[in-house]
């Protein structure tokens, strides 16, 4: 695949999902404390004007109740301007989740595909880059599902790599983010991995690691609030940045990345 310059950045539309009070109940690694529905309703309030701000057009999708983790909609699809794959969380309890935001998928896309076979996938483990996609093996992202997403999305002219994870990363992208402009920010376990080799990588100083999970969105980059030495080090870098409160996303595990589905239909 040719590189796409602002392919990683360049949106018009997102979709999100206003979090439920069963996000209390959601999946976490460690636990630092139940989120409270109600706070983080207002965060992701907050979020959704910001993506507004960058200039996207956002789909606010209803709580669903049933699905504790329903609000980090990133995990059940993949978006690009040809279409939408429905992926497969590896989480059981998430596996409805796609199911439930077919119809927004829908109503953007003509083509809405399904991941083949039987494996699994969350989005939380791809990066999007301008001439390459980085698909992350991890606890919710498995080999069968990963090489079948690739092998997808070489149909559809994309070139992917499936990438091992370091040990004790919890999805790839917890890890990393894409600022654009062929820049990278990582954690320091992710930046001597080797994945970045010929890009700029931005190194997530000690002790901020949740940090390395920002979106860049067209011309602003959101930052997640609590974290002076990596927003200095993304605005050291010549990037406009937004800091958003992530305090409840963060005691289920999720993050700036988790909260949207970005994409572009220009």
């Amino acid at each position: 695949m040719p590189p796409r310059a602002g392919l990683s950045f360049r949106f018009t539309h997102a979709i999100t999902r206003t979090p439920a009070d069963s996000v209390a109940g959601g999946l976490r690694a460690v636990d630092a404390g139940n989120p409270s529905g109600q706070k983080f309703r207002q965060e992701h309030e907050l979020y959704v004007q910001a993506l507004r701000g960058a200039g996207l057009s956002v789909d606010v999708l209803p709580p669903l109740e049933d699905y504790p983790d329903s609000c980090f909609v990133e995990d059940p699809a993949f978006c690009l301007p040809e279409g939408a794959i429905q992926l497969r969380p590896g989480a059981e309890s998430r596996l409805g989740e796609g199911r439930e935001i077919r119809a927004a998928l829908d109503r953007h896309f003509g083509k809405v595909v399904e991941l083949p076979g039987s494996g699994h996938v969350d989005g939380g483990d791809v990066l999007m880059l301008d001439d390459v996609i980085l698909i992350g093996l991890s606890a919710r992202t498995d080999r069968d599902g990963a090489n079948a997403f690739a092998a997808l999305l070489g149909t559809w002219g994309y070139r992917a790599e499936v990438c091992d994870t370091p040990e004790g990363v919890l999805h790839f992208k917890t890890a990393c983010s894409t600022l654009g402009d062929g820049v990278i920010l990582a954690t320091k376990v992710m930046a001597e991995s080797g994945f970045f080799s010929g890009r700029r990588v931005i190194e997530v100083p000690e002790g901020e690691d949740y940090a390395a999970n920002v979106i860049r969105v067209n011309d602003v980059v959101l930052v997640p609030e609590g974290y002076p030495k990596t927003l200095a080090a993304i605005r050291d870098a010549g990037f406009d940045t937004v800091v958003l409160p992530t305090h409840e996303a963060g005691k289920v595990d999720g993050g700036l990345s988790c909260l949207s589905l970005r994409f572009s239909l220009d």
